[in-house]
């Protein structure tokens, strides 16, 4: 097993935006409208004024987009890349996309629950950043990858499957991103 890492530079072709669970506490007679706006800024993962997407949120991404894409390993009958895309390859550092500046808030008429079509909604604020890009440093430790075959999934990770809340895997259009450069070593 050949230890190679990959640093893709991507560049995002939609707006970026996260919606992580937090628990700030909710103030004495605070409405929920007002909760709302209070820490709507929460939701964005921040660590030291830099906002970044956490690195599962790539990792999982490609593990997906190789699923969809279904490519056969060839001389290997019907197998798929999928169990080393899943077992194979790793990040493990935050991938810092823009300054805790650039967050804006959007406001959007949401289920109250965060499932599709379940009944009551409520208006829900959320941390977006319009432009944002990064280095993202993938570890490929299954020697069955190859470099085309990586390099074609975590593009069409980029352009189908995408990173944070509604992006395309889940019916939205955010977080989709392109893959400018592949630098191995």
């Amino acid at each position: 097993m050949a230890l190679r890492t990959c640093t893709v530079t991507i560049a995002g072709a939609s707006p970026y935006s996260a919606s992580r669970a937090h628990c700030a506490e909710k103030l004495p007679k605070e409405t929920p409208d007002a909760y709302e706006e209070r820490t709507w800024r929460n939701k964005a993962h921040v660590q030291g004024g830099r906002v970044y997407i956490p690195p599962m949120a790539f990792k999982m991404g490609a593990d997906r987009a190789c699923k969809m894409l279904g490519r056969q390993i060839p001389g290997k009958g019907k197998a798929t890349y999928t169990k080393f895309f899943e077992s194979g390859v790793l990040v493990t550092a935050p991938v810092f996309i823009a300054d805790e500046a650039d967050i804006r808030c959007e406001r959007i008429h949401a289920n109250a629950d965060g499932v599709r079509g379940s009944g009551k909604r409520v208006w829900r604020n959320f941390p977006r950043i319009d432009q944002w890009s990064a280095d993202v440093v993938f570890t490929v430790l299954a020697d069955e990858i190859t470099p085309e075959v990586f390099e074609e999934t975590i593009i069409y990770s980029g352009l189908a499957v995408g990173v944070g809340r509604f992006r395309p895997e889940k019916g939205g259009y955010f977080g989709r991103f392109t893959a400018d450069s592949f630098r191995w070593s």
